[in-house]
């Protein structure tokens, strides 16, 4: 299932003033980039994929609107999915990206 377009629109918003951001689709959804790493992405459903520290990402999940990322078979430490309905006003999504941000700005650049 293909990513939802304005969520995509609604995180470019959030990422406006950060430098060395790209975007690159994959997985089915559209990964957003900083300095190379991926610190955020639109997924199917309207949901949002951030990275976090994985130590940190612990305790968000609560399982419902907010619970580790999984492809296959596999949890993807570190690695968030925020449900649509975690997303619904703007102050959310930026508290999320911002997360994702904060996160790989602290990793060396690729």
């Amino acid at each position: 299932m293909a990513y939802d377009e304005v969520l995509a629109d609604r995180i470019r918003e959030v990422l406006a003033e950060v430098d060395g951001v790209t975007e690159r689709k994959m997985f089915g959804g559209l990964g957003f980039m900083v300095h190379g790493h991926m610190a955020a992405a639109a997924a199917s459903e309207g949901a949002l994929m951030v990275r976090v520290d994985p130590a940190a990402g612990a305790e968000w999940v609560d399982g419902e609107s907010v619970r580790p990322m999984e492809m296959g078979n596999r949890t993807l430490n570190g690695w968030l999915l925020v449900a649509r309905d975690e997303l619904e006003d703007d102050s959310s999504l930026r508290t999320w990206v911002s997360r994702g941000v904060a996160f790989v700005q602290a990793l060396p650049p690729k």
